[in-house]
């Protein structure tokens, strides 16, 4: 029986819709049965926090399979708790390849690690910057941002490389996985068909938010790193933190091409997925 981790939260959510859609049985594990509830999904959850190893043993119990949507620091306590027979497809983040150390990089390698070094059956992907989840802010905070800005201050001009991938094609990337069989650990990257400066991923967002794109007026990153924190005594504006100005200044561009081959999943164009995004909502 496949167990669903982190089933309450946005991938975990998106995966257990699709299980749903497709047929396919699935124990939710959640920490907040009153999040999972909400949701409107089938499945009994099973409650364990991810730091209680007697509980998140006894949620495992019985489990062929195991999916986590939690995050890949996790994985050694997923893996000391899961049956000996179960297989995994746990998330992480193309966070792991970042030059910056920071907690949620550290947290991801080290889980890879784990992964590695368990020779357990299964697969960790590596997602990068996910956009069009329901509840995501990604690219929603950054057209809130486009809204009220005369100039698009970027570190470098934003010449940087993204890569975002939609979350329905790592919806697709996760059930692949499912549906597959796997000899001993293996880790992928998964992102979107290829990779553009983010100066133009700001004027796709702002295209499909209906917006005009404002002027990219470049500016080395120390500066703004400074001015960052200010941003949460701005009234209308989202927070924006020093670490993401950082990461703005590294490539972020991955070969989808192993992805493709294991997986069979072609994500969208960007165009596709942000008009999916911004679409109206309908009743």
């Amino acid at each position: 029986m496949l167990h669903v981790v982190g089933a309450a939260g946005r991938s975990g959510a998106a995966l257990c819709r699709a299980l749903t859609a497709a047929g396919m049985p699935f124990v939710p594990v959640v920490r907040n049965p009153v999040k999972w509830a909400a949701l409107g999904l089938p499945g009994v959850p099973r409650l364990a926090d991810l730091h209680d190893a007697p509980a998140l043993a006894a949620a495992l119990a019985g489990a062929t399979q195991v999916a986590s949507a939690a995050h890949a620091r996790h994985a050694p306590a997923l893996l000391a708790a899961a049956p000996a027979e179960a297989s995994f497809v746990l998330m992480g983040s193309t966070r792991r390849h970042s030059r910056w150390p920071d907690a949620h990089g550290d947290g991801v390698r080290a889980g890879e690690t784990a992964f590695r070094a368990s020779g357990r059956p299964g697969v960790l992907l590596h997602p990068t910057m996910i956009y069009g989840a329901e509840g995501e802010d990604n690219v929603q905070r950054l057209a809130a941002l486009l809204r009220r800005l005369p100039l698009a201050p970027l570190p470098g001009g934003g010449r940087a490389l993204v890569q975002p991938i939609h979350q329905d094609d790592v919806t697709a990337c996760l059930l692949a996985a499912l549906r597959r069989g796997w000899d001993g650990p293996t880790v992928l990257d998964i992102a979107g068909p290829e990779p553009l400066p983010y100066r133009d991923f700001l004027r796709a967002v702002a295209a499909a938010a209906g917006l005009r794109a404002p002027p990219v007026l470049p500016l080395p990153a120390l500066p703004l790193r400074l001015l960052a924190p200010l941003t949460r005594w701005l009234p209308g504006l989202p927070r924006i933190g020093a670490d993401e100005i950082r990461r703005l200044t590294e490539d972020k561009a991955f070969d989808i091409a192993p992805m493709r081959r294991a997986l069979g999943v072609m994500p969208r164009p960007l165009a596709e997925g942000l008009a999916q995004t911004f679409a109206p909502a309908t009743s």
